[in-house]
């Protein structure tokens, strides 16, 4: 073999590897234009910009909520992004931890006015934060109605309508705290875990009838809802989960819906939420070779990083004790 013939073996042997790289990294994503988006929990925060995102594509959108002046505003801003004459864009005020009932008929009279639901995004939730003996029972209840059923119903509603239809994409919005439990997160990562084996059994029990399912897990996010988070957050809590930083909801909001339009498992931002998702991937469904190679090599090494980081909130933790002791002396 000349020398001429390994260059161009070689350079052929490269420009495959990219091309591999790039047919696998670059999944085509679906197109929503003229299709109906219901947004829950879309009057303000990762919801809002999550429908933005949706208007921005040329989707009918609905964002659904309770609070009617957000609603107002928020439609407002969707206007703002309107790329078509003819996009349908509305709300509907309604609790959606009421009953399935109401639920089930309120997404009817919406199917009835704007068409069948192609991508329903699930972004209501709520946290209150304290140690599992500091929170309320009334609390732990409402949490897991606002944050479990506040999805599984509406959740429960379209997805029949969707096998039926042999395409659909549910968006459940869980987070970080569906990973891993965290000081002072009890209640509150009990429902977001419940939402993780939701999103899982449902990508099984759904993909061979067309239907995807994204799982997202923002981490902390500047919006109204994280401000009322922090008024009942321990001392511990906001040390170990604030070394993070904030996101933006617009820039979570947009990655949601990029990452569901394409049909990834897990959407996800930032250096650290990427680790937790490796760490934690169990039996998440399987999502392209490159990713799970990624798993596969990285899980034990990151595990390493995992312990230390689980050593630091120990240390965190005690330290918090030693000096309240101090104090009530």
């Amino acid at each position: 073999m000349n020398h001429t013939t390994e260059i161009i073996l070689t350079l052929a042997g490269i420009a495959l590897v990219h091309g591999l790289i790039f047919f696998f990294l670059t999944r085509k994503s679906r197109l929503i234009k003229g299709k109906h988006v219901v947004v829950t929990g879309g009057s303000s925060g990762i919801g809002l910009w999550a429908a933005v995102e949706c208007v921005r594509l040329g989707a009918h959108v609905t964002v659904i909520a309770r609070n009617v002046p957000l609603l107002e505003k928020a439609l407002e801003e969707l206007e703002k992004w309107r790329v078509r004459d003819t996009q349908k864009l509305q709300f509907r005020s309604l609790d959606l931890s009421k009953s399935y009932e109401t639920v089930a008929k309120t997404l009817d009279e919406l199917e009835g006015d704007v068409g069948p639901i192609y991508m329903l995004v699930n972004c209501a939730g709520m946290a209150i934060c304290g140690t599992v003996e500091d929170t309320a029972i009334a609390d732990a209840h409402r949490l897991m109605d606002v944050n479990y059923f506040g999805t599984y119903y509406p959740t429960r509603h379209v997805l029949p309508k969707m096998k039926a239809a042999g395409d659909g994409i549910i968006v459940i919005t869980a987070s970080q705290a569906a990973l891993m439990g965290v000081y002072g997160y009890g209640a509150y990562a009990a429902s977001k875990f419940a939402l993780r084996g939701l999103a899982e059994t449902i990508a099984m029990e759904a993909r061979h009838r067309g239907v995807t399912v994204t799982l997202a897990l923002p981490a902390d996010t500047d919006t109204p809802g994280f401000e009322n988070e922090n008024r009942s957050k321990p001392e511990e809590t906001k040390i170990i989960s604030g070394s993070g930083g904030l996101a933006k909801p617009e820039d979570v909001g947009r990655r949601i819906v990029q990452d569901a339009l394409k049909g990834s498992f897990f959407s996800i931002l930032g250096l650290e939420s990427w680790i937790l998702s490796i760490l934690c991937v169990g039996m998440a469904p399987w999502k392209g070779p490159l990713l799970c190679f990624a798993q596969f090599y990285l899980l034990g090494p990151l595990r390493l990083i995992g312990l230390v980081l689980q050593w630091n909130f120990q240390r965190i933790i005690k330290g918090c004790a030693k000096r309240k002791a101090q104090q009530s002396q």
